[in-house]
């Protein structure tokens, strides 16, 4: 499967449904005070209102009810990169932005509360398909970044497209997955992220 297809998450019953938004806003409160280990499919249909039953209507397991909510919060990530992605400035610039907005999102986003890293880390070690979506959506942003640097003549032309886009995606895992980024301070991810953005854009120099 080429890293940048994204996989349909596992549902039931319809994709838009008032109720499907009212469990997952539920449970992103659940695992933000209590955490995702301690938090039931019966806590959350207690919180809506419903039964444990009901909720299987629309969620096969508390897993794909956390897969939910892990997609709809590194969506926001996503979304800030895409709209980097379509500004009217230089590759370079643009790849450089990327880059940082990456780190600083996800430092936000895993840190903000414990227990909502807690969740990010588990769907990254787990291999949930939402993490597996969001590093899809970040290889197709970088993608369209090199191929926009290409055709401007920003950068080099004789590596394959797939192996430039593969290894840069891997240089930036550092700046984005939970696990990884509680190993540094947020100085030395900054200080880190400079680096290696500077080395990545040597390398595509033409």
């Amino acid at each position: 499967m080429k890293p940048d297809i994204p996989v349909a998450l596992t549902q039931r019953g319809p994709a838009e449904h008032e109720r499907r938004e009212q469990i997952i806003n539920a449970a992103f409160d659940h695992f933000r005070h209590y955490g995702y280990a301690k938090t039931s499919v019966a806590d959350l249909a207690k919180e809506i209102g419903v039964s444990s039953a009901y909720v299987y209507k629309f969620f096969e397991s508390k897993q794909a009810i956390g897969e939910a909510v892990c997609s709809q919060r590194v969506g926001q990530i996503g979304f800030a990169l895409r709209q980097i992605a379509d500004i009217n400035e230089s590759a370079t610039l643009r790849l450089r932005t990327i880059f940082k907005t990456l780190m600083n999102k996800s430092l936000e986003l895993f840190f903000e509360d414990r227990k909502l890293h807690d969740i990010a880390a588990a769907a990254a070690a787990q291999h949930w398909t939402s993490a597996q979506n969001h590093r899809a959506e970040v290889y197709s942003i970088i993608r369209q970044v090199i191929i926009d640097g290409r055709e401007s003549g920003e950068f080099e032309r004789k590596t394959p497209l797939d192996e430039v886009c593969l290894a840069i995606t891997s240089a930036m895992t550092p700046f984005s997955h939970p696990l990884m980024l509680e190993q540094k301070t947020p100085e030395q991810l900054g200080e880190r992220v400079v680096a290696i953005t500077s080395l990545v854009l040597r390398s595509l120099s033409n």
